[in-house]
């Protein structure tokens, strides 16, 4: 069994190589105008404190996706609620993308055959939190690879990727970007 210290210092490094690759790899479009970031969590994760993600998020810096700062646990609370929401259907979905919202991305990712879900907001409870509400509609069968949030406004609109590592989604995002390349978003 590994220890606590390890197993933070093996998220922190785990997430740090993915977000290298996102730098490397992402297209910029898909960090435009989104609150874009990538988290991953201890086992066991049960609030912000056990979730790891890049302080400040990925931004977008001459058609280039930086890091805006250094990857760490509580950086990103939004991202952390990503994150449990997921956990809370399937503890081994450890890790999610925050990137921005396009039909054609949606298009894109469900001729990939990654397992997509769209939140249908009409069914929406009220009093209850819209993300943690979405993500839990589209989880009761199972984490998908990707939930599609539409928004009830543009700039509220996002996709969630999940996977259990940061490797399997820093690998769907590489792969949408590649396939985005010649697409008009």
């Amino acid at each position: 069994m590994i220890s606590p210290e390890q197993q933070r210092a093996d998220v922190l490094s785990r997430l740090s190589q993915a977000v290298n690759l996102l730098e490397e790899s992402m297209d910029f479009r898909l960090a435009a105008g989104a609150p874009a970031n990538i988290g991953y969590a201890i086992r066991g994760a049960r609030d912000n404190t056990g979730v790891a993600s890049v302080s400040g998020g990925l931004l977008v810096q001459d058609t280039r996706v930086r890091a805006a700062g250094s990857c760490g646990f509580s950086a990103d609370g939004e991202m952390a609620r990503v994150v449990l929401s997921a956990m809370k259907f399937d503890p081994e979905m450890r890790c999610a993308a925050t990137i921005r919202y396009a039909a054609r991305i949606q298009d894109v990712l469900e001729d990939m055959f990654l397992e997509c879900c769209t939140v249908d907001r009409n069914r929406q409870a009220p009093g209850v939190s819209t993300m943690d509400w979405g993500i839990a509609s589209c989880c009761r069968d199972g984490v998908p690879e990707a939930v599609i949030d539409p928004g009830a406004a543009p700039e509220k609109a996002a996709i969630h990727l999940f996977g259990e590592t940061p490797g399997d989604v820093a690998g769907n995002i590489i792969m949408l970007s590649n396939r985005i390349i010649r697409i008009e978003l």
